[in-house]
This record gives C-alpha cells, structure tokens and sequence, in this order.
C-alpha cells in the first residue's frame, strides 16, 4: 500500500509543476487577443457607433454621400428608406443603411 501512496504522491508534484508550466503557455495567446482587442474589435465597434448616431440624426434637407457613392439631398426620411434627390426633380429611394456621410461643407 505504500508503493501506491508514494508513486501517486510523485504524480501529484509533476502534475502541479506541470500546469504551471502549461499556464504559461498561454500568455502569448491571452496578449494576442489584447492586442486584436485594441487594434481590431475595440475601434470597429466605435465605427459602427458613430454610424448608427450618423443614421439617427438624419433630417431633410442633409447633403449625403451612399456607399455607392450616389451624392444628393434629403428630401424625405422614413423608418427603413430615405428619398434623396440626385438631380432637379429626379429623386431616389435609398436605404438608410446605406448612407456612409453627411456633407457638411462644400466640395
């Protein structure tokens, strides 16, 4: 019965000395996604805060540039679509997500 003790005793030391070891392993992936964090999620999300702040603010009237790159004014705005006019009398519908700016100066 001592054999048993003894040899489970000696497993038990190597296996604490072990997972440290393995712990350590894992800082370099736990600093890899700090720093995806930083560069990569943390200003995507600010991005997409600033743009639903861009979309909710939206009035007739604001000069608007779409993601296809369709310039024109606000002539109407609805829940889901805003009617922009691109031309004297040619007005278009567009979704709303797909206004990326508002102009605020001339070109």
């Amino acid at each position: 019965m001592s054999s048993v003790a003894y040899a489970m005793a000696e497993g038990g030391i190597a296996n604490v000395a072990g997972g440290m070891e393995g712990m350590k392993s894992f800082i370099p992936l736990i600093l890899m996604f700090v720093i995806f964090y930083f560069l990569l999620i943390r200003p995507q999300q600010k991005r997409q805060k600033e743009h639903k702040a861009l979309l909710s603010n939206l009035k007739r009237g604001d000069d608007i540039v779409t993601a296809g790159g369709i310039m024109g004014r606000i002539t109407n705005v609805a829940e889901k679509f805003v009617t922009v006019e691109v031309a004297e009398k040619v007005r278009i519908k567009v979704a709303r997500g797909q206004i990326m700016s508002v102009i605020t100066g001339e070109n």
